[in-house]
């Protein structure tokens, strides 16, 4: 794939995925007003998770406790039943009080708006953190999960191995205009379209620059 072509490529899955359904975070940040904190767990439960789980998981935990404070004061075991099928929900549970604790203690109940602060909370990697600040507070990061890292590289546009050197080869090279919008828009069309098994090629709008099409 050619650079340059990044710009035809992201005019056309930006007007394609228009259509299609939004991300389970950025539905929830639309439903929340933003809340910082609760795209913070709803993100944190996503991992590993399918959308609809993590949507139900969600609204169940928010419908008893909607900031740090109020979670706390749930026992973990009620926490687990909560979030409950997310994957690795227990792992989770502990990770959701360790952080809203933290959230409490070091940041006055606030979700901090630094990536690097907010990979000192539990659970947070850089995805995460990622889409906390970007979501929440409007700042300039890349979210790269599986679908971005995947179509990334099969568009020829990076060449790495894992979801963080994907990160910061996009921040070497992919155009700032583009960088609050790229994990939604390829997070959409990788559920839809660009599969990770046998991806929808012959409905696809931008396989003359794609290197896995052309290969």
């Amino acid at each position: 794939m050619d650079d340059k072509n990044i710009h035809p490529i992201m005019k056309s899955l930006l007007i394609v995925t228009k259509k299609m359904p939004l991300p389970v975070v950025t539905e929830i940040k639309i439903n929340s007003g933003n809340d910082a904190y609760k795209i913070l767990i709803s993100t944190m439960l996503s991992l590993r998770t399918k959308d609809a789980v993590t949507r139900d998981a969600s609204n169940r935990l928010f419908d008893k406790a909607a900031n740090p404070y109020d979670m706390l004061k749930l026992e973990i075991r009620e926490i687990e039943q909560l979030i409950y099928p997310v994957g690795f929900y227990r792992i989770k549970a502990r990770s959701i009080i360790e952080t809203s604790k933290r959230i409490i203690d070091v940041y006055d109940g606030i979700v901090p708006d630094e990536i690097d602060e907010l990979l000192t909370l539990k659970g947070v990697g850089r995805k995460t953190a990622n889409l906390v600040v970007t979501e929440a507070y409007d700042k300039d990061g890349i979210c790269v999960d599986t679908h971005v890292h995947r179509i990334s590289n099969r568009l020829g546009y990076v060449h790495t191995k894992t979801p963080d050197e994907t990160e910061f080869a996009l921040r070497a090279k992919l155009p700032k205009e583009y960088w609050r919008v790229y994990n939604d828009t390829l997070v959409v069309y990788g559920q839809h379209l660009c599969k990770p098994i046998n991806p929808n090629c012959n409905e696809c709008t931008i396989t003359k620059y794609c290197d896995y099409y052309q290969y």
